[in-house]
């Protein structure tokens, strides 16, 4: 095998650094809520994923953030699955972890949040899908970055994005777009999809 052919269209990238700066990749884009004291924490997460196809759910935090320790003391956390025309709602979510000020606590009071059904927590409102998960396993060691995983106890979809046949699929996305998160700092509109091209038989 001539190795050098099949590499010649790369650059390595030094694993000593972050290599995640490099390249992009689409990822969803959630916002985390969190109970602090006698306030509310929302922040935003694109580091996130189902757990198998069970219902747990796990993203990554760090304990740097408030986020990583509401969990950790009060046992719940909330996912909230935001639309494409709710970005700036999901910006402004961001600034409470970057200041540690008043009036950076006052952003989450101005945000329109929904309350959870379960725990005193809260949801962004109108986004496509509500989870309110209790805390499953917080599995620390990735460096300064933490995996907390949640199962979902309670889960909620918007009439119009619940999948109800696959003859409609392409229509349910065009007519209510998916927001992606393109890492690093940029973000899409998914209006058009295509059926993956299974193998005859395949199960998963």
């Amino acid at each position: 095998m001539n190795e050098k052919s099949n590499f010649e269209d790369f650059i390595s990238l030094n694993v000593n650094e972050c290599i995640w700066d490099d390249f992009y990749t689409v990822a969803p884009l959630v916002v985390i809520g969190t109970k602090e004291n006698d306030v509310y924490d929302l922040s935003p997460k694109h580091m996130v994923t189902p757990i198998g196809f069970s219902n747990y759910l796990g993203f990554v935090c760090t304990p740097r953030h408030r986020t990583y320790h509401n969990i950790k003391k009060e046992n719940n956390f909330t996912v909230s699955f935001v639309r494409p025309n709710q970005i700036l709602l999901t910006s402004l979510a961001a600034i409470p972890r970057c200041e540690d000020n008043q009036y950076s606590k006052e952003i989450v009071k101005k945000i329109p949040t929904i309350p959870a059904t379960k725990n005193d927590n809260i949801f962004i409102a109108d986004s496509y899908v509500l989870l309110e998960c209790t805390l499953h396993k917080i599995i620390d060691g990735f460096d300064d970055y933490s995996i907390i995983t949640g199962q979902i106890d309670a889960a909620f979809v918007h009439k119009d994005y619940k999948i109800f046949d696959e003859a409609s699929q392409q229509k349910n996305i065009y007519d209510n777009p998916l927001l992606a998160y393109i890492a690093q700092g940029r973000f899409a509109s998914i209006k058009e999809t295509f059926s993956f091209p299974y193998p005859k038989d395949f199960h998963r």
